[in-house]
């Protein structure tokens, strides 16, 4: 039924894995390049981030954050932005919240400022910023900027007992086993940061095959050493959405990331690693790759 103005609160529920088909239908309507438009990403962070949703007029609507804190995710679908925006502007108001719409795309700017002239103050956040990159960058590595990784790839492969797995039912505790391990040697719950990741990995792992994950990883002498997962986001982008190795095994981490391409992205032509959270080890070591976009995302805030 088609929602209109002056009727209560949107009924905002918790997102649930039957929700996945409605939503994707969404969410492919936009074919956005950004990670907020993954259903598996808001699945697996959906706890963390108190994120609910709601179908608002054909449209995927989401409200995250705790108390007077929330914010509204950008609407993808298809019909009346315009309307459905409204009727969020409408719901922050009956909730005591100032309205905000975050995780805007760069091109949906122009369109937005002439359905609310002067309404918005529009903000760079650069902690969102996704990091792309052609998949054929990351899969050869070529040139010289790159020349340190493949010497760390080249390190990894000298041990020769090294082999690449794409993640199955067979495997995948081997993979549970590893992340613990990991969680325990990088003191994982001395990080608030990292509690959270591994909330998300341990639902990542439980759900693999119902979001239907793809995911790789490396073994020496037959432990795993390293992980990933991703998935397809939209008709030309593959979206890693975990990447777990032992930083201490020169060349665990470039091996995995070109390893996983390699095997896994070929038929997309760009690659999203995701945001950096604001951390800047991460941002450094995203940033060391070259990324051929990197993805900024805005907020709206209401005048």
């Amino acid at each position: 039924m088609k929602r209109k103005k002056g009727l209560d609160m949107i009924p905002f529920r918790t997102l649930e894995l039957t929700d996945r088909e409605w939503i994707e239908e969404c969410l492919k309507k936009s074919d956005l390049m950004g990670a907020e438009y993954s259903f598996s990403n808001n699945f697996l962070w959906a706890k963390q981030y108190n994120l609910l949703c709601a179908n608002v007029n054909g449209f995927y609507c989401t409200l995250g954050g705790f108390g007077i804190m929330r914010t509204y995710g950008y609407p993808t679908g298809e019909g009346n932005l315009k309307e459905v925006v409204e009727l969020l502007m409408e719901d922050a108001k009956e909730r005591g919240l100032k309205f905000e719409l975050r995780g805007i795309p760069e091109d949906k700017l122009t369109e937005l400022k002439s359905l609310f002239p002067e309404q918005f103050d529009y903000i760079s956040v650069r902690d969102e910023a996704d990091y792309v990159y052609l998949t054929e960058r990351l899969s050869t590595l070529a040139g010289k900027k790159l020349h340190g990784k493949r010497n760390h790839i080249a390190r990894f492969k000298d041990n020769p007992s090294w082999v690449y797995e794409p993640m199955t039912m067979e495997n995948i505790e081997d993979c549970k086993n590893m992340s613990k391990k990991w969680c325990e040697l990088y003191h994982c719950r001395e990080d608030i940061n990292l509690v959270h990741e591994s909330c998300a990995v341990k639902t990542a792992f439980h759900y693999f095959n119902e979001l239907k994950l793809v995911g790789g990883l490396l073994r020496l002498d037959g432990e795993v050493v390293a992980f990933s997962m991703g998935e397809a986001l939209n008709s030309n982008t593959f979206i890693v959405h975990i990447e777990k190795a032992y930083s201490h095994i020169q060349g665990a981490y470039p091996m995995i990331n070109q390893q996983f391409v390699l095997h896994e992205c070929q038929d997309y032509e760009y690659v999203n690693r995701e945001d950096d959270m604001g951390d800047e080890g991460l941002r450094k070591a995203k940033l060391s790759y070259y990324p051929d976009i990197i993805l900024e995302k805005y907020k709206a805030v209401l005048k």
